[in-house]
């Protein structure tokens, strides 16, 4: 039953990404990207990865309102007129989905059976913990010690995606258009 929703989801973030690329309005392009990103949330919850889940689901949200607001402030952005770029775009969109599938279809067949242990290095933590790591509390030792460089880039990339939303979201200046700077005076 799984299999069946990860093979539907991935349907859907084909089609969303199709949508994306040919949909005149920016604005529409930006929330079918955004659906794709949710449903590769979705798939990552599935796939027994909640950590990857919510860092994809985080930064998702912030890029999507960043996108949001970058197309809301400029809306003077001129359509495609056709011809050789179109037929080149709809050629490497093809090229694309062929490929993302073909590569989708060998990774999930190459995944274990649903319902099989998948992790078998999840008992070597729970086995070892306490003796290689001495901490008490098994998530901080798996999380600190066995994963800390996975840790470490999940707060890398939630830190890179807060500062950039900062950065696009705060106010032009602060100054209003008719003041002079205390040095010009």
């Amino acid at each position: 039953m799984v299999e069946f929703i990860l093979i539907l989801l991935l349907i859907f973030m084909l089609l969303g990404s199709v949508i994306a690329v040919h949909e005149r309005s920016l604005l529409s392009s930006i929330v079918a990207l955004g659906a794709v990103g949710f449903a590769l949330t979705i798939i990552f919850f599935l796939l027994r990865a909640p950590d990857v889940a919510i860092t994809q689901l985080i930064v998702e949200v912030v890029v999507l309102v960043v996108l949001i607001r970058a197309t809301g402030v400029r809306q003077d952005i001129t359509e495609s007129q056709g011809g050789r770029e179109e037929l080149f775009s709809v050629f490497s969109v093809m090229v694309f989905i062929f490929v993302f599938s073909l590569f989708s279809v060998i990774i999930f067949y190459g995944l274990p059976k649903f319902g099989h242990p998948i992790m078998e290095v999840s008992s070597k933590y729970i086995e070892y913990g306490l003796d290689k790591t001495g901490a008490a509390n098994m998530v901080s030792s798996i999380l600190l010690d066995f994963r800390a460089y996975d840790t470490l880039g999940e707060a890398a990339v939630l830190f890179t995606a807060i500062v950039g939303a900062l950065a696009i979201l705060r106010a032009k200046g602060r100054k209003k258009v008719n003041e002079r700077d205390d040095e010009d005076s």
